[in-house]
């Protein structure tokens, strides 16, 4: 078994089409993206013992809302202390790791509900849930990024949009296998757990075993990269020990953290927003139907905006994001004051591009700035700032609309300040990637360097 997965025995041979390596990807992030739906396991867990109503001894919603948070938390610290592993081992032998984590995670979870264990589901579904998420998230990025230099955007894309793809998938699958699962004395959770967490693991198995990894300086038929620097693009390469004090990659975190912060505060309180704002004019199904629709348009957004990017650049593509961000933000209140649910629901559907768009874009910046030999893993520390996005943005979406509550805004207004909070912090964002330059040579690795490097890969 450990000789199936070294990285030796992935070096695809002449003639490998690169075109089969992004459906693998795809197969991981689809499978991850299931974290996208834990929401629908929610009230069915807080029925656990009540069935059909919470009884004596359920959680409750705050309790099973944290699993999600710890998801994130340990999808950025794994993605940074993984990471480094991950591109001397290959991304097969990721990958199988994060099979086992992810598959493994709903396992232990399934126990934890079966007994009644909150604490089984904090560790099945979050700590060791969210390091497959995190190994999963980064294994196909620079294997992709390598396949595809003259199309880094669009490649890392590909991969990137089954995550936002996931819950599409997932969400649905959990409902039928609770309802399938239900009798009298149980709301089929531990069960859909159980059967979930198989049919990922063996999705993912088949990812990870389909990875393939180009030769050293491979390059696509009659593609001829430029022997220098051009613009923001560099041909040289960062070590990732390095590449993390640079004042780019703080940037470029600052840039990740305010896109995600701004984006996830929005998709998390999409349904009670838009209900709340438009009380007499959305329904809670409409509200499902919004949800379901800025969806589509974050799988839409990254592989939209991330093929954009080879065209235009990754610094033009973030000065889209954030100068348009601004401006729809700030709109947001004035579409409710005007009553105009198009108007919101447009300008939400744009902004949700821009945030999908803002995840795959990311791996390809990194490559043109720190070079490829070492994009997963510096990606894996960059993830940080979504991890501290997960809880930041949430945390103040929620909490100035209840300061405003509290003070007797009406509750149709109470989102009003949030959005001038956001559209303040995609300044910082807009800033910070103005300030985004090339970094002078001596941050480079030697070409001696960069063969001992390859060789301690191996």
């Amino acid at each position: 078994m450990s000789g199936l997965l070294d990285k030796e025995r992935i070096v695809a041979k002449p003639g490998f089409n690169r075109w089969l390596v992004p459906p693998a990807a795809l197969a991981i992030h689809l499978s991850i993206g299931q974290a996208y739906a834990y929401s629908v396991f929610k009230l069915p867990l807080t029925r656990a013992l009540g069935i059909t109503e919470s009884g004596p001894g359920d959680w409750t919603q705050t309790q099973i809302a944290l699993v999600f948070t710890i998801f994130i938390v340990f999808l950025g610290l794994s993605a940074a202390v993984f990471g480094r592993w991950l591109e001397r081992v290959g991304p097969r032998r990721a990958g199988v790791a994060a099979a086992f984590c992810w598959g493994g995670g709903y396992l232990i979870s399934a126990i934890g509900v079966r007994t009644h264990q909150l604490w089984l589901l904090y560790v099945g579904n979050g700590v060791i849930g969210g390091c497959g998420l995190g190994l999963g998230y980064i294994s196909p990025v620079s294997t992709l990024i390598k396949w595809f230099p003259d199309r880094r955007g669009m490649a890392t894309g590909m991969a990137i949009m089954g995550f936002g793809g996931g819950a599409m998938i997932g969400a649905p699958l959990a409902v039928i296998l609770m309802k399938h699962y239900a009798t009298p004395t149980s709301v089929g959770v531990w069960e859909t757990f159980v059967t979930m967490g198989l049919i990922y693991f063996v999705t993912m198995l088949c990812g990870a075993f389909s990875y393939r990894i180009p030769p050293n300086d491979w390059k696509p038929a009659g593609w001829s990269p430029s022997p220098t620097n051009v613009g923001m693009v560099t041909r040289r390469h960062v070590h990732v020990d390095v590449a993390w004090k640079t004042v780019p990659f703080i940037l470029l975190w600052l840039v990740l953290c305010t896109n995600v912060s701004a984006g996830i505060g929005v998709l998390e309180q999409a349904s009670p927003m838009i209900q709340e704002v438009f009380k007499d004019k959305v329904s809670a199904s409409a509200a499902a139907g919004f949800v379901g629709l800025l969806s589509l348009f974050n799988i839409g957004g990254r592989i939209g905006w991330a093929s954009l990017s080879d065209k235009i650049g990754r610094k033009p593509t973030y000065f889209i994001f954030f100068a348009l961000g601004i401006v729809l933000y700030s709109l947001v209140p004035h579409a409710g004051r005007i009553g105009s649910v198009a108007l919101f629901v447009a300008i939400f559907c744009v902004i949700i591009t821009m945030y999908g768009g803002g995840f795959s874009t990311i791996p390809a910046y990194l490559s043109d700035i720190f070079g490829t030999q070492f994009v997963g893993a510096i990606h894996g520390r960059l993830l940080t700032a979504w991890s501290t996005a997960g809880v930041v943005g949430p945390l103040l979406v929620n909490e100035i609309r209840q300061h405003q509550v509290d003070r007797g805004v009406p509750v149709a207004e109470a989102y009003n300040t949030t959005m001038y909070v956001l559209a303040g912090l995609l300044v910082i964002g807009f800033i910070s990637n103005l300030l985004v330059r090339p970094l002078p040579d001596r941050y480079f690795m030697s070409d001696e360097e960069l063969v001992r490097e390859r060789q301690r890969g191996h």
